[in-house]
């Protein structure tokens, strides 16, 4: 593993933002190749689970959609009256604007995870997030927003990285995600960004599946339970409010 630093949390939000918005136009095609698209089919699971989990859902909030991957297949779910895709990073988003049809019940909409105050006390059936979480400075108040915002029996579900558990593919693992994964940005992008190196990186300091399970508990959700893809690489946190 290289000498990558990640930033302090202070300086966290506007690295995040800033290298992001310099990453965009890249970002489809690095997912795509990093996970030999398989980030595809989890972003379809999660959509299948939040529906599953409240078949009479009427509106879903997806956050730091980026380029609005989870938001489309939301989107594409007419029993739904109000789908938001919410991200901090404008370049990003411009991109989800260019993906996702013109629809009356989308809206994409700058903002941060952890300030949710644009929207009211429990005005989502649905919150989604994928592979944002762990770019938050404050883990526990973005899930507490998240929480506000749901309804009663609401569901989130979170999509991020996770820990390979068995031990024997552990080192191919973190060989391939620190030192594979940012060559294939740098080969997208047509340069070296720190973004490549942080994306991996973050996942250091990010909680594993049982602790961020704990969490979700500590902090007042019910039914939590999380699905681990290929061995724990990605794992997917499902909780009702």
């Amino acid at each position: 593993m290289n000498q990558y630093q990640l930033p302090s949390q202070e300086k966290k939000p506007e690295y995040v933002r800033s290298n992001f918005d310099g990453i965009a136009k890249a970002y489809d095609r690095f997912n795509d190749w990093n996970s030999f698209f398989l980030h595809r089919s989890w972003k379809d699971w999660v959509v299948r689970e939040a529906k599953k989990r409240v078949p009479g859902a009427k509106s879903a909030l997806d956050l730091c959609c980026g380029t609005g991957d989870i938001t489309l297949r939301l989107s594409k779910d007419r029993t739904l009256d109000r789908v938001v895709g919410l991200d901090f990073s404008e370049k990003m988003l411009s991109f989800a604007f260019h993906k996702i049809p013109k629809d009356p019940r989308v809206q994409l909409l700058i903002g941060d995870a952890m300030d949710l105050s644009q929207f009211a006390d429990h005005s989502f059936d649905i919150v989604t997030m994928g592979f944002g979480l762990r770019n938050v400075s404050d883990l526990k108040k973005c899930l507490l927003e998240i929480k506000r915002v749901l309804k009663k029996d609401g569901v989130f579900v979170n999509l991020d990285v996770g820990r390979v558990r068995p031990k024997f593919l552990k080192f191919f693992a973190d060989f391939y995600f620190f030192k594979i994964v940012p060559i294939f940005g740098y080969l997208l992008y047509g340069k070296a960004n720190e973004m490549f190196d942080y994306l991996p990186h973050s996942s250091k300091v990010y909680p594993d599946q049982e602790t961020l399970a704990k969490i979700l508990m500590e902090l007042g959700y019910r039914e939590v339970r999380f699905q681990n893809f290929v061995f724990g690489n990605a794992v997917a946190h499902i909780a009702t409010n």
